[in-house]
């Protein structure tokens, strides 16, 4: 009965991923079109800087976020001081703020006619910039120091993980040893630690290779900003595959990097539940600089830019309040609502199939349907306009053969292209979700059912789903948060007239005026605190 499912089910799992690849093949043939002309210009002119200027800014970042979650996440992990309970959930709200708005506050803080700058003047007596010397924000270092201030998160929830999950013996027999806490830290819990952190700097690598909006403000050229000016400045589509396939080059080398680091690494290690005995008990003056350096970093990347937003936002309410913003907020929550549904709809039939199916070839789809992460906004948004318009145009000359009035731009003139590209960025995190809550249901639930005569359409509906609830839930709400957030494929997908909060902030971003658009950025960021509750609290649920 399952092997009749899985074969009869077997074409729509590859129908649905043959979908959600298609952007990624559309792509590459449109960047196999021969174009001498723009993209010859800049393979001679600007296309090494904006190569190297991406490659520098994915390794500082990648450095940056690393040296800045490292010692966080063995502090939370494996020492004992007052305020670890309440930080170690704290320092992942960075995630929750967009880095392009961490970016316009901190130069708006340290510009030469920013209240840094300006007190300085006042304090020293100095009167032009010749009189003193402040590093410019808006280059590629500052850059790469606000990327790794919203980034570092990503890497130490890894890191913070793996550090609780090694083994209590080991930690003891390095106790017994004589080993310090640091030499604990350096030679044993970090090598161990090395899977968990390279899974962490690549996906901190690839956010990085995918940001628009901060380097885009910074005026700092990289191969996402050549996509956007190539594309919308010279109106070149294939120019604009061609870089963009560039940066899936790059993309992919280090998924493809990260993966061959680890192709040997075997660990095996009894877990154990850490106990408060187990922790490493900080003195008053190492408590002193752990609680300096955590609320320092957390003050940093979240207090301060939020709190800046919030007094923009409460100075700027009357004229923020107004239908435009409710308007926007419709558009926003509509489009972050089908999005989370499409998605864990597709995800909850692919991970099925890929469970009923006796065939390992069944597993291919859902693997295929997530290769979309790791697709940047701006390389998406190429993919996804290609077959559409060709579509569109399909359509309407169907229509002009059978004499009737054309629907003109069905899909690119409409949401319905947004919706497609958030759906194959963001269907990998739902398959993900899904998948996690399978792994706890056990097989023999489903041969128990079909042996009391159950059919694998009421397997489905009685058995899995509601097994499936709560990692139902929280892909969806992780995909609503994510499509809230997106900016770059909205950006450049967005039909004429439609804007949502995040396309409306960083229009006021770009013409330096955020204050007004300080409320719906507080909502963007109120919106992806969210998810972070929910996950720590379901880290805690875990560790208990």
């Amino acid at each position: 009965m399952i092997l009749g499912l899985a074969r009869s089910w077997s074409l729509t799992g590859y129908a649905i991923a043959v979908l959600l690849v298609l952007p990624l093949f559309a792509l590459l043939l449109q960047a196999a079109q021969p174009d001498e002309a723009v993209f010859g210009h800049l393979l001679s002119t600007v296309l090494p800087t904006y190569i190297a200027n991406s490659l520098w800014l994915i390794l500082w970042v990648s450095i940056g976020s690393l040296l800045l979650a490292l010692p966080c996440a063995w502090l939370m992990a494996r020492c004992e001081f007052i305020g670890r309970r309440y930080l170690q959930w704290a320092l992942l709200l960075p995630l929750a703020m967009p880095a392009y708005i961490v970016a316009y506050v901190y130069t708006d803080l340290f510009d030469y006619a920013g209240p840094v700058q300006r007190s300085l003047r006042a304090l020293f007596g100095w009167s032009s910039p010749q009189d003193y010397f402040f590093p410019d924000i808006r280059t590629l270092g500052g850059a790469a120091c606000v990327l790794s201030l919203v980034l570092f998160p990503y890497i130490y929830l890894l890191a913070r993980t793996a550090f609780m999950e090694q083994s209590l013996s080991l930690a003891h027999a390095s106790r017994i040893m004589g080993c310090s806490p640091w030499q604990s830290f350096w030679r044993l819990s970090l090598p161990m630690a090395r899977p968990a952190l390279a899974v962490g700097v690549a996906l901190v690598a690839m956010e990085t290779a995918a940001d628009f909006a901060t380097v885009n403000y910074f005026a700092v050229p990289t191969l996402t900003t050549a996509v956007y000016d190539t594309w919308l400045g010279y109106g070149n589509l294939t120019a604009a595959a061609k870089l963009s396939a560039i940066i899936l080059l790059v993309v992919f080398s280090l998924i493809g990097m990260e993966r061959f680091a680890r192709r040997k690494q075997q660990l095996f290690q009894k877990q154990s539940r850490i106990q408060a005995s187990d922790l490493y008990r900080l003195s008053p003056v190492q408590t002193l600089l752990a609680l300096g350096y955590c609320i320092t970093l957390l003050v940093l990347a979240f207090v301060l830019p939020s709190g800046i937003l919030l007094s923009y936002a409460i100075d700027y309410f009357e004229q923020s309040w107004d239908p435009i913003f409710w308007q926007l907020s419709v558009n926003s929550l509509s489009l972050a609502l089908i999005t989370s549904l499409v998605c864990c709809a597709v995800a909850l039939i692919l991970m099925f199939i890929r469970r009923v199916s006796p065939r390992s070839s069944d597993a291919l789809p859902s693997r295929l349907a997530s290769t979309g992460y790791a697709l940047p906004g701006t390389v998406l948004a190429i993919g996804v306009l290609v077959p559409l318009t060709l579509l569109d145009f399909a359509i309407n000359d169907i229509a002009d053969w059978l004499r009737m009035t054309g629907p003109g731009l069905l899909l690119t003139g409409s949401t319905a292209a947004l919706v497609f590209a958030f759906c194959v960025r963001f269907v990998a995190i739902a398959i993900g979700s899904v998948e996690t809550s399978y792994k706890r249901i056990s097989p023999s639930l489903d041969m128990v059912s079909l042996t009391l005569g159950q059919s694998p359409r009421r397997l489905l509906q009685r058995v899995h789903l509601p097994l499936l609830t709560k990692g139902l839930f929280a892909g969806a709400l992780l995909v609503f948060i994510e499509s809230m957030k997106e900016l770059p494929a909205a950006l450049l997908l967005r039909p004429i007239g439609f804007e949502n909060l995040a396309t409306h902030v960083f229009q006021f971003v770009s013409d330096e005026k955020l204050e007004h658009g300080a409320l719906p950025a507080i909502v963007i960021v109120l919106v992806g605190l969210v998810p972070l509750i929910y996950l720590n609290r379901s880290l805690e649920q875990d560790s208990r």
